[in-house]
């Protein structure tokens, strides 16, 4: 006996023509093939091109001395080009990270006077975003550059080697720096034994609130026990120096590992989490009686993430081999690091000297018969302090824009509601205004966070050694032209790759959670 629903379902179904998930997985595949025809014939051609005018592409120079030294950043004369290239990206990173975090909160502050209910406050904010989004980044760091060049110098300003907290000359910026001492790994021991204690009580306080109805202020007893557990720590953590003991056995444990068993350890690792993310997916997706209806789009994911789980894996046994003795060294070292930094404070609990951070004044010294900034404090070159200075206050102007736009988008009644329980303004864009905002400034802020790490490439107009500019004296050295453009490729896509997933990351975690 024939099935009628069964019937209706084959007379309903539409030919695979017409049918949209047939179409959309032909046309993705059609689309991907075309890609990849279009990029090998890109990639022959410039094979074929470079091969008739006896260009060769080669990375040699990585391992080569360069014969060229840097101005500024952890390596002034590197042994070789890969090297020098390294400097170019810690410097990159350096004013990238840098201006992300002043330009944030520069932009925050300026967006919020944006909206002050103060006219000059409104005012003055006003014409800052509007003159510093119409002025091109490059002119800003000319002009900052210039405005270094015309200060008094060294000599005119100290007339000999000194100290203090602030110098600015034609040489640059240099202010105190504050940096990691003997007691700080031990002392963060204390701060991770606050936090986990701080949480505890947290929630402990949480419950009896939400049991009596009293204010037990949980947020504040949290502060309390961390800064408790800092200010103990500030002093007694070189009782942790014991800890060198096991951490220099667990590096020479490592070294004795084979790599073959952290190739295999490594493919299980990337096994078991693709099992479980694909797990988590498919569970997420179930109905209450325990079934789960997979679109074409929950396939294609499945599918991708157990074709990258079967890329890694591969990348690790065949295609790069050396990984897994990578890995093994660079373990054994850390851990070995660790025990050196902890094992010399058994030494500086005697001496009375195991401060977690201490802080190097500024000076002038002298060298030769002239005036330069010291090894002491934190030295900004008027290379380094225009590009710096410059992509901050152009990125700021954005960034305020945008925190205005997310403080707009709030709605009005939440306002109202705050004003109504007597909010000051400070607790209302503390608790109420800022964290809906986040939803609406967030994604717009990780683009401005991109444009900034990208921007920094015009401290090669001012002669700052970031990777731009020391990958130009490569490649004007050699003609490693193209080799070089592909390792500033790579660098900026995983710069970009690494900011939008943090972005990303609070997004999703921010979002309103829905039925």
């Amino acid at each position: 006996m024939v099935d009628t629903g069964e019937l209706l379902s084959q007379q309903l179904k539409p030919p695979l023509y017409r049918d949209a998930t047939v179409i959309k997985w032909v046309s993705q595949c059609v689309t991907l093939a075309c890609l990849v025809a279009v990029l090998y014939f890109l990639g022959s051609q410039a094979g074929s091109n470079l091969q008739a005018k006896s260009i060769d592409v080669n990375y040699d120079f990585l391992t080569a001395n360069q014969g060229f030294g840097i101005s500024e950043g952890i390596d002034t004369q590197p042994a070789t080009g890969g090297r020098a290239l390294w400097v170019g990206m810690v410097n990159t990173l350096r004013v990238s990270a840098a201006g992300i975090i002043s330009a944030s909160i520069l932009g925050l502050f300026i967006g919020v006077g944006r909206l002050s209910t103060s006219w000059l406050v409104r005012r003055v904010t006003s014409v800052y975003v509007e003159m510093m989004r119409n002025i091109p980044l490059l002119v800003q760091i000319y002009i900052i550059y210039a405005v270094f060049l015309v200060l008094p110098d060294l000599a005119t300003t100290q007339g000999g080697p000194s100290s203090g907290l602030l110098f600015l000359s034609n040489e640059g910026l240099s202010v105190p720096r504050v940096h990691i001492s003997d007691g700080f790994y031990q002392w963060m021991i204390f701060v991770l034994l606050g936090v986990v204690a701080g949480v505890f009580v947290k929630r402990w306080r949480q419950q009896q609130q939400d049991i009596t109805g009293i204010n037990k202020y949980p947020l504040e007893c949290f502060v309390l026990v961390l800064t408790v557990f800092c200010v103990v720590g500030w002093r007694l953590n070189p009782i942790f120096g014991w800890l060198s003991i096991p951490l220099d056995t667990v590096s020479q444990t490592i070294m004795i590992i084979p790599a073959g068993g952290v190739q295999i350890a490594l493919s299980l690792s990337a096994v078991c989490l693709t099992s479980w993310w694909i797990k988590r997916s498919v569970d997420r997706l179930r109905t209450p009686a325990g079934f789960a209806k997979l679109t074409d789009n929950d396939y294609f994911s499945i599918i991708f993430t157990a074709f990258l789980c079967l890329a890694f894996i591969l990348g690790v046994t065949l295609v790069w081999p050396g990984f897994a003795s990578w890995i093994i060294n660079s373990g054994s070292d850390l851990f070995q690091l660790l025990a050196d930094k902890f094992g010399g404070e058994r030494s500086s609990f005697q001496r009375g000297s195991s401060l977690p951070f201490d802080i190097q004044y500024p000076e002038v010294v002298e060298v030769g018969k002239f005036l330069n900034y010291g090894d002491q404090g934190l030295n900004l070159s008027i290379s380094l302090a225009a590009v710096y200075f410059g992509v901050v206050l152009y990125t700021s102007a954005f960034i305020a824009e945008i925190v205005r736009s997310g403080i707009i988008a709030v709605p009005k009644g939440q306002i109202e509601a705050a004003q109504a329980v007597g909010l000051r303004r400070s607790a209302m864009l503390r608790l109420i205004i800022i964290p809906q905002a986040l939803r609406v400034i967030l994604p717009p802020l990780g683009n401005q966070y991109l444009n900034l790490t990208k921007n920094t490439s015009l401290g090669i107009a001012v002669a700052y050694s970031e990777l731009v500019q020391i990958g130009q004296t490569i490649y004007n050295q050699n003609g490693s032209t193209l080799a070089v453009l592909s390792i500033w490729m790579l660098f900026y896509l995983a710069c970009s790759l690494a900011i939008s997933t943090i972005v990303n990351f609070f997004n999703i975690r921010l979002k309103i959670v829905t039925r």
